[in-house]
């Protein structure tokens, strides 16, 4: 198990959340050498990479979506990868090594007016058995269901990686609704539809 700062988590829950897996924009509070230092450990451990894009966009902390601009001044942005999502518990789903960014500037070969694609319907799949997702899963699927901190304790994870990965795992992933209700002697108790 990848050990996580509570900071590096927050980071990596974050970027898997989002859509292009943009480790960017980073919490409110983590700036300059701090950021450096944090966003470093990160791409030595292989949890995060950095592209180079086409785009001249500058890097600009008010936008922040751009870590950094090379020699030739092209953007570089920073994803998530594959062990990055592995260390939070989450199953990586098609190729994400190497996403497009926001700011890339378009192809030449791509049309300017092709229509939108829709969001893919989320995949009705399982995790691999063994995982700290499979375990969510079964803990929100048991009678009873699961609170936060009984989640905490079987898995390890900060309670912020366990409610991120109600929204971003389980529900933009594999399309399962978390329910919750409040039970007199255990508080807010989550659960998942049975099978």
């Amino acid at each position: 198990m990848t050990k996580l700062s509570d900071t590096q988590a927050i980071i990596l829950s974050a970027a898997a959340q989002r859509e292009d897996r943009n480790v960017l924009p980073l919490p409110g509070s983590l700036r300059g050498g701090a950021a450096a230092k944090v966003v470093g450990a990160l791409l030595s451990r292989g949890l995060i990479a950095d592209t180079t894009t086409d785009s001249q966009t500058k890097a600009d902390a008010a936008l922040n979506r751009i870590w950094r601009n090379d020699e030739d001044g092209r953007a570089i942005i920073l994803h998530i990868t594959d062990a990055g999502l592995a260390a939070i518990g989450i199953e990586p789903e098609g190729d994400h090594s190497a996403p497009t960014g926001a700011n890339e500037a378009p192809s030449a070969e791509a049309p300017q007016d092709a229509p939108a694609k829709a969001d893919p319907a989320p995949m009705a799949r399982t995790p691999r058995t063994g995982t700290k997702q499979a375990k969510l899963i079964e803990m929100l699927r048991a009678e009873g269901g699961a609170t936060i901190d009984e989640i905490v304790e079987a898995t390890g994870w900060q309670p912020h990686t366990v409610r991120g990965a109600f929204a971003g795992a389980l529900k933009k992933k594999l399309g399962l609704e978390v329910t919750s209700e409040k039970v007199e002697g255990r508080g807010r108790v989550y659960s998942l539809p049975r099978d």
